[in-house]
């Protein structure tokens, strides 16, 4: 950790995202609660959360911005770009402007898409193949850390302040995170040399790549490149395919744990907060150990411990009892930021740097998309299923999907032994 924030580049550089994220994590939850009380409905509060979703079909166009322009520019330009689209709501003061909710929601949704594809891309530039996974592990840390604070902090400004003012003061964040992320410099790109456990085929043998590649394919294939490149590297398509499994699992249990503490605990709905807190301190405890784990087991190693820890967290609740329910929340928290944190490393570390932002766009599409049709179908199967049945379901699927990521492990091969790049690091900037 401290090779890692010795780097002024990735000093300044997380700064300016903890800004952006605090703002983030704010205006998630409050759009949604400013929309329940103008208009009292449920069903419009939800939709607030499908126009921040919808964008995902732009996923891919939006990776390709990200591998066309310079990645420091592009995190200023969506910060400063997604302060700018806050000010609309400032005029929002009843119902007769909900739209103007849905429509801001709906262009920070295609913003969040951009600028975590720019946040992949640009944390690869910022440091050493060997403090990747620190650098990704520290940013899970303090997401899971919002995850406990951001949605009260949300609330709290919004009833001290009200929505308009609200949204000035997430606005002022993500201006902030823009004016720090002026200040970073990252290092030109080194060149490329084989390493155990990098980029195969076209990559590894020095065929096109990228840009190339799509250009020889037309733009058409330039956006879809990234797609290819995650089904073409064995470890990749590997993470792929149990990144799906897991999501739609996650995305079927979204509905399950309201039955579970009603039906199950014989508590009040308001008791899933308690659970929802203890989740976000496993969650805090897993980003702390995600890097060693990581660097330990290697990234397909850790991300199998991450998904069998949520697997059990899932099986956990087939036997309603509190102590079970308390040690389900914390396993999930700690499975969570170390599955994220080996599926980041490894994308980063096999994927060239002028592709990433597609391939990265790529994954959260293709983990996304199936995992909202699961969360609508959980709902559904929730009334007529026994919700016991379910996560056993859910559980065994995650254990699945855990079993087929260890199988691989020797595809992303322990760093453990691998000396850590801590030379040569300038005074000034990275």
């Amino acid at each position: 950790m401290r090779s890692l924030l010795r780097r002024p580049g990735f000093r300044l550089f997380f700064v300016a995202l903890t800004m952006s994220m605090i703002a983030e994590s704010v205006l998630l939850l409050a759009l949604a609660i400013w929309v329940k009380e103008l208009t009292g409905s449920d069903g419009l509060a939800g939709a607030t959360f499908l126009a921040l979703t919808a964008p995902m079909v732009l996923a891919p166009l939006a990776g390709w911005v990200v591998d066309r322009v310079p990645r420091r520019t592009l995190f200023v330009v969506l910060n400063a770009a997604t302060a700018g689209l806050l000010l609309p709501l400032l005029a929002v003061h009843d119902a007769g402007r909900l739209w103007v909710v849905y429509a801001v929601a709906a262009g920070y949704g295609l913003s969040y898409i951009a600028l975590g594809a720019t946040v992949t891309a640009l944390v690869q530039e910022l440091v050493p193949a060997g403090l990747l996974p620190d650098a990704n592990g520290v940013t899970q840390t303090v997401k899971q850390g919002l995850r406990l604070v951001g949605p009260l902090l949300g609330a709290g400004l919004y009833v001290l302040l009200g929505g308009p003012a609200m949204a000035a003061v997430c606005a002022l964040g993500f201006l902030a995170a823009a004016a720090v992320g002026l200040a970073v410099r990252p290092a030109p790109a080194p060149v490329a040399t084989p390493t155990p456990g990098g980029p195969t085929g076209a990559a590894a043998a020095g065929g096109p790549t990228g840009a190339a590649a799509g250009t020889a394919g037309g733009w058409r294939a330039e956006v879809v490149a990234g797609v290819r490149h995650l089904v073409r590297e064995p470890a990749l398509r590997r993470a792929l395919l149990a990144v799906v499994a897991a999501t739609v699992g996650l995305g079927f249990g979204e509905t399950l744990w309201y039955a579970y503490v009603d039906q199950g605990l014989g508590r009040e709905p308001a008791f899933l907060g308690v659970l929802v807190s203890l989740q976000g301190i496993g969650g805090l405890l897993g980003g702390l150990a995600s890097a060693a784990l990581v660097r330990r087991l290697g990234e397909l190693g850790g991300m199998a411990l991450g998904v069998s820890a949520v697997a059990v967290g899932f099986l956990a609740p087939v036997w309603p009892v509190l102590g079970l329910a308390v040690t389900a929340a914390v396993l999930i928290g700690l499975g969570l930021p170390v599955a994220l944190v080996g599926t980041m490393t490894l994308l980063q570390r096999q994927t060239p740097p002028d592709l990433l932002g597609r391939a990265s766009a790529a994954l959260d599409a293709l983990a996304s998309g199936p995992q909202s049709l699961a969360i609508g179908l959980g709902a559904l199967l929730v009334g007529l299923v026994d919700y016991r049945l379910l996560f056993a379901a859910i559980g065994a699927l995650l254990l699945a999907a855990g079993g087929y990521l260890l199988t691989g492990r020797h595809l992303s091969a322990p760093s453990a032994g691998t000396p850590i790049e801590t030379a040569a690091v300038p005074t000034g900037h990275v």
